[in-house]
Order: C-alpha cells, then sequence, then structure tokens
C-alpha cells in the first residue's frame, strides 16, 4: 500500500490557517484590547497581564506576536496611522476641483485629529519620546499614507492641472494642515479644549483657512 501523503505547509495554510504570529484577526483582536487598557488606565500603569486578559488571549499568544508593550503601543499607533492615511487618500481619490478636495480633506482631518483617541495617542507618543525615539519617526514615516503625503500628492495633480501655482509642495501642505487644524489640534493636546470641537466650528475655521490657502496659491488670474 502506498506510503499516506501529508498535507503539505502550503496546504494548511490555504486551508484557512496562519503561521505563528501571522494570523491579522487574531492581531487585531490583540491590538483592539491594548487600545482599550491604555485608553483606560494610560500607558505606563498598562500592563501585558491586563491587555491579555482585555484581549481575550493566551500570553503565550500574545507574546508570538509582540515582543513587549513598547512593541504592541508602536504597532497600534502604526495600524492608526496607515488608517488615517487611508482615509484621507480615499476622500481625495476622485476629486478634480481643488478647492473641493481641500475643503473635505481639512473638515475630516480636523475630525479625526482631535478625536479623545487621537489625543490620547499623541499625548502618549509625546510622553515616550525619549524612551522610545523611534516611535514618532514611525508614525510621521514619510511613505505613500502618511496623511502630509497625500496632501501633497492631490496638490501635485492640481499643479498639473492648473488650478494651483505651487512653488514648494511640502511647504504648502504643512502649511495647510496648520491652517485648518492647528489651533484645534493645540487646544486640545494642551488641555485647553476638553471635548472635540463641534463640527460646525471645524467648517468655519477650515473655509478660513481655505480662502487664505487659494489667495496664495490659486491659479493666476486671467
Amino acid at each position: 500500500m502506498p506510503e499516506k501523503k501529508q498535507p503539505s505547509c502550503e496546504a494548511t495554510l490555504s486551508a484557512g490557517r496562519f503561521a505563528a504570529g501571522e494570523d491579522p484577526a487574531k492581531r487585531d483582536q490583540i491590538l483592539e484590547g491594548a487600545k482599550r487598557v491604555f485608553m483606560t488606565v494610560g500607558f505606563d500603569a498598562a500592563s501585558m497581564n491586563d491587555i491579555t486578559r482585555e484581549a481575550g488571549v493566551s500570553k503565550g499568544t500574545i507574546y508570538v506576536y509582540f515582543e513587549n508593550k513598547d512593541d504592541l503601543f508602536a504597532a497600534l499607533m502604526e495600524r492608526e496611522r496607515l488608517r488615517l492615511g487611508q482615509s484621507m487618500q480615499n476622500i481625495l481619490a476622485d476629486i478634480q476641483s481643488a478647492e473641493e478636495g481641500l475643503r473635505r480633506y481639512g473638515i475630516d482631518f480636523a475630525l479625526q485629529v482631535t478625536k479623545q483617541e487621537t489625543i490620547f495617542a499623541m499625548r502618549t507618543m509625546v510622553a515616550v519620546a525619549t524612551r522610545m525615539p523611534k516611535l514618532s519617526g514611525r508614525f510621521f514615516h514619510d511613505d505613500t499614507l502618511n496623511v502630509r503625503n497625500v496632501l501633497e500628492r492631490f496638490l501635485e495633480r492640481q499643479m498639473a492641472s492648473g488650478n494651483l501655482r505651487i512653488d514648494d509642495v511640502k511647504l504648502a501642505a504643512r502649511q495647510y494642515i496648520d491652517l485648518t487644524t492647528g489651533s484645534f489640534l493645540k487646544m486640545r493636546l494642551f488641555g485647553d479644549m476638553p471635548t472635540p470641537p463641534p463640527r460646525a466650528e471645524i467648517e468655519s475655521v477650515v473655509e478660513s483657512g481655505l480662502k487664505v490657502f487659494l489667495a496664495a496659491y490659486g491659479p493666476a488670474p486671467k
């Protein structure tokens, strides 16, 4: 009788199982548990035991995915950064009008960065910056889903269409972000604004910042 062939590793994986540490659903489960713990007790007071209980996984499982609490927090920040970048990219994907694209970008970005969980994450990153110097570098990493780079590419498309005149795209992108979110973000970070601003207030500030931006970078009058 011929020897029965055992299923290969590839076959097992293709049947819906993942190699250790490679299951995206399990990884997200751990990250969501960690997020709840960090938001409740803060980063320094949180323990891996707390996160294990909240995520509903074993201690052995959590260490398969993350080396320690710092590694877990860095992964959580990276996930949120990519989610925000993808969201902003989707907003601008099919918009042809420079004014409308900038308006929607400004409003949505301000809504996102003034949320309580975003403010908590930023405060935590500042608090651990000296101990984890690479964390902020990862958060502001210069890749395609960095929120500033998403805006830069939109500005470049508008320049190519003749809708904007910009000499320094990187500078212009930073200026627009500051025009539309700077005051809100600073007040939220330093506790001068305890709750997120109303959407109507955000829209008013974005409209004002948009006028300033277009006055500086709009097309030359015919």
